[in-house]
């Protein structure tokens, strides 16, 4: 769907399609344990969130150089733009990279590159999101983000992602307040495979503006509620619910009775390679799946804008609101 739409939860890692994984293997020396682009896509099957993790940080072995995750991020920017993206704000994982030898100034430099020619080459405005892994220790998301400082000119906020169960977000209260300080903005998952409390406490504790899925929020009727009266984006991923599990299957999704309560819903990719579509992909599918509405889709469309860290640039939202508002739908 061309829809004018942004892109608010989107890992950059889980944009890495086989066929690009093969060509960067290639070029770096590393050996895949696959022997086709098919073979690999056919691992594309998940019991839950860890076994997706699993085959996720395995893959990332083949982004070496500042051209690679260049590479990376134009391929995905040029999908998002054939898909009606105008917006993009991006997640990265600099510990993933780190951990296995890249120094974090090749991920962001080479992102960068990417991210700073995007307008003119695509269409589509960008920011960046470093994320912490939070199956890792406080102290490794502190370490990160102080060697991310002199690289704050390409970041716009922090996030919080990875194995949520077990790791709650009051873990990282302390790097939450160092990129406060910093005039970071702040995001987090909360309540895809963890409880409604999670929820909470990235509100209260991590002092975030967005919450990444959200889902398991319709638990709690008083949550509910605040996140209606707040006005709180949920950036929810459809096909990634499916995927991973969350979700049966999705014409059960939750996301009618979710607007339905008012709540701030947006529809996202998070890993389109994986996770069987980008953000057109997504929007078609929930339209057929729940029978969504033209002005379904539009509320949809227009909540990510609303959304979208673009505080510094009213002009640019409402010129992206008015082309949400133009759209004529087949």
């Amino acid at each position: 769907m061309h829809l004018p739409k942004a892109e608010l939860h989107l890992h950059i890692e889980g944009t890495l399609e086989p066929e690009l994984a093969f060509a960067l293997a290639e070029r770096n020396g590393v050996a895949l344990p696959y022997a086709t682009t098919d073979e690999l896509r056919a691992a594309y099957e998940f019991e839950d969130l860890q076994s997706f993790l699993d085959l996720y940080y395995a893959l990332m072995a083949v982004l070496r150089t500042e051209e690679d995750f260049a590479e990376l991020a134009d391929a995905y920017l040029a999908r998002a733009a054939a898909q009606g993206v105008r917006h993009a704000e991006i997640f990265f994982d600099p510990q993933a990279h780190t951990a296995r030898g890249v120094p974090i100034g090749t991920v962001i430099e080479g992102l960068g590159r990417a991210l700073e020619r995007s307008e003119e080459t695509h269409g589509v405005s960008t920011q960046l999101i470093l994320c912490f892994l939070r199956d890792l220790s406080a102290e490794s998301a502190l370490g990160t983000l102080d060697a991310a400082k002199p690289y704050l000119h390409r970041i716009s906020a922090i996030g919080l992602d990875s194995a949520e169960v077990g790791h709650p977000p009051a873990k990282f209260r302390e790097v939450y307040e160092a990129a406060t300080a910093l005039g970071l903005r702040k995001v987090a998952h909360a309540g895809e495979e963890g409880p409604p409390e999670y929820i909470r406490e990235a509100l209260d504790v991590l002092g975030v503006e967005r919450i990444d899925h959200g889902l398991r929020c319709l638990e709690d009727p008083e949550l509910v509620r605040r996140l209606v009266t707040d006005r709180v984006p949920l950036t929810l991923c459809p096909l990634s619910n499916v995927r991973l599990r969350t979700v049966d299957k999705l014409a059960d999704h939750p996301l009618p009775r979710m607007m339905a309560a008012g709540l701030l819903c947006t529809v996202n990719s998070d890993d389109p390679a994986y996770f069987g579509g980008y953000a057109g992909d997504n929007f078609d599918a929930v339209r057929d799946a729940l029978a969504l509405d033209p002005e379904q889709l539009r509320t949809l469309a227009r909540n990510s804008f609303e959304a979208a860290f673009l505080d510094h640039d009213e002009e640019r939202r409402a010129r992206y609101l008015s082309e949400v508002d133009a759209y004529a739908f087949d």
